[in-house]
């Protein structure tokens, strides 16, 4: 943000700069500002899901070791298993 206009660069808090306006909402909350707030609306298209699947401690750290040796998370590693387990059963 510029000081050169001498206008506040923010409506709220006044600041004119980005470390001002740090400073203001240290110690403010936008919750309890008295400034009325225009209404907005958004929606959210989520498609992808995670699943959490329980899995042996002993047989975890088994994949984990496998997947660091293949430069994989467990996570990679499982999906990948699962992905190839799926297509041969086809």
């Amino acid at each position: 943000m510029k000081r050169s206009t001498g206008k506040p660069a923010s409506s709220t808090s006044k600041a004119r700069s980005y470390e001002e306006m740090g400073e203001y909402w240290d110690t403010h909350d936008l919750a309890t500002s008295a400034e009325p707030r225009k209404a907005v609306g958004f929606s959210v298209d989520i498609r992808r899901r995670r699943y959490l699947v329980a899995i042996e401690p002993k047989l975890f750290a088994k994949v984990r070791r496998r997947a660091a040796k293949q430069g994989l998370s467990a996570e990679g590693l499982l999906n990948l298993w699962v992905q190839e387990k799926c297509a041969a059963s086809r």
